[in-house]
Formats: structure tokens, sequence, C-alpha cells
């Protein structure tokens, strides 16, 4: 069953602007949030246990606490740079509830005594970003944005920034590099963000989702909230489902809610006459579960960490038995050789003999002890780098290699597919 909280009133295209926005209860709960103390909004955060929604998992409330007590200017940053792939749920809040979003925002800027704030859009988001600047100038014009919002003596300025294109920006010191108008390279941490962040000032860098939660724990308290999800993962959460289901889409449910449901229920079950093979659960960064393990699962934090994967920034991938796993693992090795951004080597090589390897067997031209290459080049890449990409490229060839192995023997003994023919033919037809 969907929990609609969030997205309850998604289907409305007036939720879109401000008057159908404010229809549905709209800044009705700025006000309630102004006139609490910002240290209240951040213990009703921390209470709650909202968790980020972008991939990491990390308390938000606390991550805010993390700010230090003085008086330097402070930022905060909506990272809406949703590059992860089969990640689509932004995207959807965003073109629906581009207030919500502000809303949230507004509320967590006053929290952690920010003045100004961004939304940091991926440049091929050409949509969002207009729905999103619509909305910012309306809120300007009402009132909700510039200076003492609402007569509460509260100052806030807000602007949307575009990305060029690139998923390390999705990073948060990346993007902070990135919205600097420098490279969009991550920095080593600490100095944490919270401490040392844009323009190297205190700043918070939170996900779409996250923000646009605060609005409901502020509405409702953090007991309503947590009555949602599981005690340690508490709330809903988005889910991005795709591949081959008969309904894919976007569904908001409980965490901890069952994965097999989330297929079957909200994504209407596996195409006619297939059978479930896999799905990536969190990205397409998250180590991959065969059918078998999927059956058990449950889409929370805990869960999914204790079978060797994670939730990630929820994008379930549905995969039937008429997908090769060879197949797969080339267009993953691809996107990730590609959007490595070169700074540190163990990721800028690695990736790149990862995508060789995995094309070499694709091409026929594959050897056994190539499988095993595969896993000791994944090996040597994890935990080694600055950012997660390298982990991001080398979790999915360790899944896919060890949990589906006998595919991989096969392409390389017959130079085709062990489900279907030579990938490189069809295309080639």
């Amino acid at each position: 069953m969907e929990t609609k909280l969030l997205t309850e009133f998604y289907h409305l295209d007036e939720f879109r602007f401000l008057d159908g926005y404010k229809k549905n209860g709209g800044y009705v709960n700025l006000e309630k949030a102004l006139k609490m103390q910002p240290q209240a909004i951040i213990d009703e955060v921390k209470a709650s246990g909202l968790r980020g929604r972008g991939g990491a998992g990390f308390s938000t409330g606390m991550k805010w606490s993390f700010l230090p007590k003085n008086n330097e200017p402070r930022y905060l940053v909506c990272n809406a740079d949703e590059g992860e792939p089969g990640t689509f749920k932004d995207r959807l809040m965003m073109e629906r509830a581009p207030h919500q979003l502000i809303e949230g925002m507004i509320m967590s800027a006053f929290a952690v005594g920010s003045k100004k704030s961004y939304i940091y859009v991926r440049g091929e988001y050409y949509y969002p970003v207009e729905v999103l600047e619509q909305a910012v100038q309306e809120a300007y014009k009402a009132g909700y944005l510039g200076k003492n919002i609402l007569g509460s003596g509260f100052d806030h300025d807000m602007d949307v920034y575009r990305g060029a294109g690139a998923y390390i920006c999705g990073e948060e010191t990346g993007l902070i590099s990135s919205l600097e108008g420098q490279k969009g390279q991550p920095k080593l941490k600490p100095p944490f963000p919270a401490v040392k962040g844009y323009l190297q000032k205190p700043t918070i860098v939170n996900n779409v989702e996250t923000l646009a939660a605060v609005k409901y724990i502020i509405r409702d308290g953090a007991a309503a909230y947590k009555k949602f999800g599981t005690e340690k993962s508490p709330g809903t959460k988005l889910f991005s489902l795709s591949g081959n289901v008969r309904k894919p889409g976007n569904y908001e449910v409980n965490l901890g809610y069952s994965l097999n449901d989330l297929i079957n229920n909200e994504g209407g079950g596996m195409k006619p006459g297939r059978k479930l093979k896999a799905v990536i659960p969190g990205g397409s960064s998250a180590p991959v579960l065969t059918a078998e393990e999927a059956s058990r699962a449950t889409m929370d934090y805990e869960c999914l960490a204790q079978m060797g994967t994670m939730l990630g920034s929820g994008a379930v991938i549905v995969i039937d038995d008429s997908q090769c796993m060879v197949d797969m693992l080339g267009v993953l090795m691809h996107f990730y050789h590609h959007e490595s951004c070169g700074q540190c080597t163990p990721c800028r090589e690695g990736t790149g003999w990862l995508n060789k390897i995995t094309h070499s067997i694709l091409e026929g031209k594959g050897r056994l002890q190539d499988i095993d290459l595969l896993v000791k080049v994944a090996d040597n890449m994890k935990g080694r780098t600055i950012c997660a990409l390298s982990d991001a490229a080398a979790l999915p060839v360790l899944s896919f290699v060890t949990k589906f192995r006998d595919e991989f023997e096969f392409y390389v003994r017959e130079g085709r597919s062990k489900v279907r023919g030579s990938f490189y033919a069809q295309m080639h037809h």
C-alpha cells in the first residue's frame, strides 16, 4: 500500500503553483516554524529520525547540529543533482511540488541560521528548473522569500543553480566546488561542509526529498512522523521503480516495506511469462540482489545493509530472466568510466580497466582469467579514493560476478550471452 504523505496532492496540477499549493495547506506551517526557536526545529527533526534521502541515510538533525556555534554566515544547499542511474524521484518532486521543497528549505534555513540557499539542479533537468524558477519568483512576490519573512525578522534569499551534466556533482563536496565555479571535483574530508563548505563557510547540503520532509515533521510533530516506517528507518520514502515491471514509476511507501510487495503491488508484477532474476535496490551503485534475496528484503537502511547492499537513493531496478547480466554490467561500467572526474588514480584508471575488460568479454574476446581480473581490479578500487565513485563502480562488479558468475563464464566460452545471442551481433544487424 502506498502511504501518500509527501505525494498526497501530486495528482493536482494546481499544486505546482502558489495558489493551488496554498489551497492545500501550503505555507501555513512556515508561519508555525518561524514562531519556534531555531534549536527547537533542529531538535524536532533529530527526534523524528529523518535520515538523508539522497543515498547516505545519515541523520538530518545530527548533520545540522554539526554546524559551529559562531556568527559566520552559513549556507543551505539543496542537492537536486539527481544523477544516480535509476533515480527519478527528485525530478517528480520538483515538477509537481516546487513550493513543498521551497517551504521545507525556508524552515530548514531558519533552523540552521542561513540567510542564503541554493537549489543545485542537474543540468539535464531543463523543465524542473523552469518550474522551480517560477515557484521561487512566486514565493518572493508573496513575501515568503526576501526580507523579514512573514514579519518574523528572518531574511532569506534563494537561487536555482544549474549543473552542467556531471554525475560527480551529486557528491556534496563536488557539488560545492561546482557551485563556487571550480571544476566539479570532490574535496577531501575533513573539513566537512558543515564546518567549511561553500566559500569556506559552514554549509548544510541535503537532498530534495529530505528538505521536503521537514515540512511534514513541523506540521505533524516528530512522534507522528515516526509512526511511519521502522524504528531505525522512520518515515516514508519515494522509490523510483524501473526495469522489467508492468508499471514503472515513483511510489511513496513506508520504510520497511517489502520489496516483493513493491514489485508486485505497486509495480504490477513482472511482464507476462517472465520471472524475476535480480534487483538493484538502491541505484546503480548498490550491489545487486538475486531473486531469492529480493524475496526476503524489506526497503529500509538496516535490512539492505545486512544483505550487503544499500537503500541508497531508492532506485529499484528490476531485472527479469530475459536480461543478460554481462550486458548490464557493460552499461554500468561505461557509465562510471565516463563519469569519473579523474582526480584519483584508482578511480580514473580502475573504471577504465573495468569498462575495457567487460567490453572485451562482450565482444567475444574475453578470457576466463578476465573474470578474476575484474574482481581483482574492483577489490583494489574500494575505499582508496576521495569520494565514493570508485566504490560505486567496484561494488556492482563484485556482486554481479560473484552472484552470476556462470553467465560471465558462458559468455567467455561461447562468445555470446547465456540468455540470448551476442549483444554485439544484435547491435550490428
